[in-house]
């Protein structure tokens, strides 16, 4: 499995960094009284997943979705800080040009849909995705109504960071309360023990009007931030012209 980075930061802001395995994977606490140690392991499984947000076309068959899912995918499983136990779970996968057009694939064959409506689903899931950064998130925590980012008792705040730090909310949070067999099948993460949300984030800045994500960033977080500390799902990006795909 591939491993990304999970930072955690407590109350008394001393920083915490685990190396998480992606989807199944469990955190492994590093000791602050390492911190080159942890630094070292952190820059290790940082540099092992890397994704493109380059535009373009696309050659993928329905069987490539179960890998571009992967690849697109971050989760934090069973994570422990010290005597803290459960604090999150969640698994975001974030639906960029590259993953929707694997989704759309994957979706077009298995709805048995003709040519014509292949292409018509494709081009609104591209026309979308310049338009808006969405995620698909599945998460949980100690208590179900800490973990529901619409109510009023929720313990996070979730933001989208980009690589200059800058930090933006979502334009929309929608609960998906009752996830259908295509959610359940194409994000496997979907259970009765986790909620289901569907987050949309502006794809451009709303203070200066530029794209929230530029060709010099190399990475973007997606941030939960609460009383309770801090977690953040990384994407590492690669450079311009080097997406993965199929020809």
């Amino acid at each position: 499995m591939s491993r990304v980075c999970v930072g955690w930061r407590g109350l008394d802001s001393a920083t915490y960094t685990a190396s998480i395995r992606v989807r199944y994977g469990r955190a492994v606490p590093l000791s602050r009284r390492a911190p080159l140690v942890a630094l070292a392991l952190v820059s290790i499984a940082c540099g092992s997943v890397a994704v493109s947000l380059e535009e373009g076309p696309r050659r993928y068959t329905a069987d490539d979705y179960e890998d571009v899912y992967e690849r697109w995918t971050r989760t934090v499983d069973e994570f422990h800080i010290g005597n803290l136990e459960q604090v999150i779970r969640a698994t975001a996968t974030f639906q960029s040009w590259d993953f929707r057009w694997a989704y759309v694939v994957r979706y077009a064959h298995d709805f048995r849909f003709s040519t014509m409506q292949r292409t018509r689903m494709l081009e609104h899931a591209l026309r979308d995705a310049q338009e808006h950064h969405r995620f698909f998130l599945t998460m949980s925590g100690r208590y179900r109504r800490e973990a529901d980012l619409t109510g009023e008792q929720r313990a996070w705040r979730v933001l989208l960071v980009n690589a200059d730090g800058d930090e933006v909310e979502p334009d929309r949070i929608e609960r998906v309360s009752r996830p259908g067999a295509a959610e359940r099948i194409y994000f496997p993460t979907v259970s009765p023990y986790r909620l289901t949300f569907r987050l949309s984030f502006p794809v451009r800045d709303p203070r200066s009007g530029q794209p929230f994500l530029q060709p010099h960033h190399r990475y973007f977080t997606l941030r939960f931030a609460g009383a309770l500390g801090a977690v953040d799902l990384r994407w590492n990006i690669f450079g311009s012209g080097r997406h993965a795909r199929r020809g």
